[in-house]
């Protein structure tokens, strides 16, 4: 038995499969959207870096006392690291993040004159900024086709069938290569949201799953 449910998680699912599924997202929610609240490319920044194990609903209870005192770099770098951390105190690991949102904003400032790189490998030059941050940043400000994958999209790339990987990155390679062009600027919205309400980690929600005809997982819940 377990060596057929290895098999069938196993198994990838199929590119005309894959645009099904996302047909389906595209569908029911056709503009997806983030639930990180900013207000311009840079507060957007400074909310995923924030984000990193944490949830976006408690970066959201610190961010506006934040961004009504710095919305911008150079505003930010001048707040100083005590001040950011006083204000997201009640965000997890707030000293480093405070650390490195007054580092990168002093970055911002210095090598790129306040503004937000449009780039990958000049975004993750910036403290505290990894892959998955770029991609967020480059998908939501830029309008660029990136796939950021977290914790809700590895495991459902890896449960559906999808894009199974045995890193982060083996996922969004994968996903680079089956999601269909016409929904990749939405993708990650669409399967962050799926995880985060319906593919839960403990108990996924499969009779009101919009996919549990197509995905592969075999210990669906009913």
């Amino acid at each position: 038995m377990a060596k057929t449910a290895t098999r069938r998680r196993a198994r990838r699912l199929t590119a005309s499969e894959a645009e099904e599924i996302f047909r389906r997202f595209a569908e029911r929610e056709p503009e997806p959207k983030g639930e990180l609240h900013y207000t311009n490319p840079f507060t957007l920044l400074v909310a995923v870096v924030l984000s990193a194990q944490a949830t976006d609903a408690g970066v959201n209870k610190a961010t506006p006392a934040l961004f009504a005192a710095a919305d911008t770099p150079d505003k930010m770098a001048a707040l100083g690291e005590a001040r950011v951390a006083e204000l997201i105190r009640t965000i997890g690991l707030y000293r480093t993040k405070a650390k490195n949102v007054v580092a990168l904003s002093k970055l911002l400032v210095e090598n790129f004159a306040g503004k937000i790189p449009e780039t990958r490998e000049e975004l993750e030059t910036l403290p505290g900024v990894g892959r998955k941050t770029a991609n967020v940043v480059l998908n939501i400000a830029f309008g660029a086709p990136t796939m950021a994958v977290d914790t809700h999209i590895f495991r459902i790339g890896n449960r559906t069938g999808l894009a199974p990987g045995r890193t982060p990155r083996e996922v969004e390679d994968g996903l680079e290569t089956i999601v269909p062009d016409a929904y990749r600027q939405h993708a990650h919205h669409w399967l962050i949201l799926h995880g985060r309400y319906v593919c839960k980690a403990r108990k996924p929600d499969c009779p009101r799953c919009l996919i549990a005809d197509i995905c592969l997982f075999p210990d669906k819940t009913v």
